[in-house]
């Protein structure tokens, strides 16, 4: 028994000094020695390759006729061998400030007015932007079923309508309409944002018009393009995902590394009668959405170097000679708030990434929102949650406390027993094993109850960790953001201090090595602690000083204070 917990608390001390280094490579800018070095800078090339950017030929769309998705090189759009003169234009409302350009009108910039960057709270968050240094844009336009169609893309000049920019006092919509020349097969894309005040969505309505003399076969394509780094300022000492997202009904949401993209290794769905397609990040989201059932279909493509596409593209039909075909979208582009996502897609809101521990997280959630409106702080609404839960675990850790308490009774008869039998360790695990049946201990006693209720704490951890109410979101005096560090650094202190008492209080361990690691450790992780957001040390130490009340409390009861 004494050798396997010697074993596992050294596994657990080394592992955890490899990954507090590690961290600590990443947090200055050295390379991980777990392998990989700093992102690269987004492809500055002048002149995409052939091509780039747009959505590659896959597999036919089930009910769809075959030549769906058959795309022939001709039929797929190329980047211009110079960059044309674009326009781009600004449009504000409460809640954003988008920046449209003229070049396929495509979404390239995104500045959410009610949210401020974390790095320098003088700026808002830029969730969408282009430059040598950043990519992440929406984009859209078509492609042909049929072959030798050069249809109107998001490399395509547009004119702009002219139009209000700013939405009014009162006004509760505006809107931007983008149109493409006419093609040499008489085709016109026509392309119509509508920004509505309080929302973080667009709806999209593109019009396909034929002018043509003959029935074509358009495919609407509908995309999110991204370079692989990082959100700037993301901690080194804790993992949020970013990358791509697809969710469809069979197999729900589905999370894609950039590194699968560009190994061509990806395994997510591809085909669908319904789903949507998203780009994640830590807080924030951007996702493509077709209300409308229909069939579909799902790509990611490396385009160039460290630029990255998500499309979900869809047939449109016939659209005969001197008819038009519109399809209508929704763009969302903001902050991951679970319950507003869920109302706009079925399953949108799990980009709001929660880890293998969704099942705990949400109803977690649902009960920090709840607390959250009775008590209008944040802050307060996490350690009424940690009371909650410690309040339904009371009896569980009450029984992990007195039967360490017991251990901590019996430690001077294990360690007289180890004395007399050094020499001869059979007999002496024999020995130990015949006090703990005559005095009714259970060594494991005190790690199963508390094993059991890990699950719901690992999973609060997430709930912190991933909601976007967090951020700018006070708790008291010097608190000012529950997902930034504590600025003083109080909080992590008091955690440290803490975690230092429940070892105090907790049985002495026999072998001095262990008691020294058991020391050493709380100040290991306290270390991390301090570049942890204030939200995730307040619920820690919140539940330390609670454990320390209850254990106190027992090992007063039972006579075994002090060590």
């Amino acid at each position: 028994m004494t050798d396997m917990r010697r074993t596992l608390l050294w596994v657990v001390f080394t592992m955890s000094l490899v990954l507090l280094w590690d961290a600590w490579n990443k947090h200055t800018g050295q390379t991980s020695i777990f392998g990989g070095g700093q992102t690269p800078a987004v492809s500055t090339a002048a002149a995409p390759p052939p091509a780039a950017g747009v959505p590659a030929p896959a597999a036919a769309v089930p009910g769809v006729p075959a030549a769906v998705g058959a795309v022939t090189p001709a039929a797929v759009p190329t980047a211009p061998t110079a960059i044309p003169t674009t326009e781009q234009v600004v449009v504000t409302t409460d809640r954003v400030k988008a920046t449209f350009d003229s070049q396929g009108g495509s979404l390239v910039r995104l500045e959410l007015l009610a949210h401020k960057d974390a790095q320098d709270p003088t700026r808002n968050v830029v969730l969408l932007e282009q430059g040598l240094k950043r990519l992440y844009v929406a984009q859209s336009g078509l492609i042909s079923a049929q072959g030798g169609a050069a249809l109107p893309n998001h490399f395509t000049q547009m004119a702009v309508v002219p139009g209000e920019r700013t939405l009014a006092p009162g006004a509760n919509e505006i809107s931007v309409r983008f149109e493409s020349p006419v093609g040499v097969d008489g085709v016109k894309l026509a392309k119509t944002y509508s920004l509505k005040r309080g929302e973080y969505t667009m709806a999209v309505r593109h019009e396909v018009i034929n002018q043509g003399s003959a029935t074509i076969k358009p495919q609407l394509y509908l995309q999110l393009a991204r370079d692989g780094n990082p959100p700037e300022g993301e901690s080194s000492f804790y993992f949020t995902f970013t990358g791509p997202a697809i969710y469809t009904e069979a197999q729900k949401f589905q999370k894609i590394d950039f590194s699968d993209i560009a190994k061509a290794k990806t395994s997510h769905e591809k085909t669908s009668d319904g789903g949507w397609v998203a780009m994640v990040q830590h807080y924030f989201a951007s996702a493509w959405l077709a209300p409308q059932p229909g069939p579909r279909e799902f790509r990611t493509a490396k385009v160039a170097d460290n630029h990255y596409t998500v499309a979900m593209v869809l047939p449109l039909g016939d659209v005969a000679a001197g008819a038009t075909q519109a399809h209508d979208a929704i763009l969302f582009s903001g902050p991951q708030e679970e319950n507003k996502l869920a109302a706009l897609a079925p399953g949108l809101e799990l980009v709001k990434d929660y880890g293998w521990l969704t099942v705990l997280s949400k109803p977690l959630f649902w009960l920090l929102d709840k607390l959250h409106g009775i008590l209008g702080n944040w802050g307060w609404a996490i350690v009424a949650l940690v009371v909650l839960l410690k309040i339904a675990f009371y009896w569980l850790n009450a029984s992990a406390y007195r039967s360490m308490a017991k251990m901590k009774a019996v430690a001077p008869k294990v360690n007289d027993l180890k004395e007399r039998y050094k020499d001869k360790p059979q007999e002496m695990q024999q020995a130990m094993m015949r006090i703990y049946k005559e005095e009714k201990v259970n060594p494991l006693g005190g790690c199963l109850p508390i094993l059991v209720q890990m699950p719901f704490f690992i999973a609060l951890y997430w709930v912190l960790l991933s909601s976007v109410e967090m951020r700018n979101a006070p708790w008291i005096g010097w608190i000012t953001d529950l997902a930034a560090r504590d600025p003083w650094f109080i909080l992590p202190v008091l955690m440290t201090a803490s975690s230092l008492l429940q070892v105090w209080l907790n049985p002495k361990p026999t072998d001095p090595m262990q008691e020294k690691l058991m020391w050493f450790m709380p100040l290991a992780f306290g270390f991390m602690f301090f570049f942890f957001p204030a939200g995730l040390v307040l619920y820690w130490l919140t539940n330390n000083l609670l454990s320390i009340a209850q254990q106190w409390f027992i090992n007063k009861q039972m006579g075994v204070l002090g060590r």
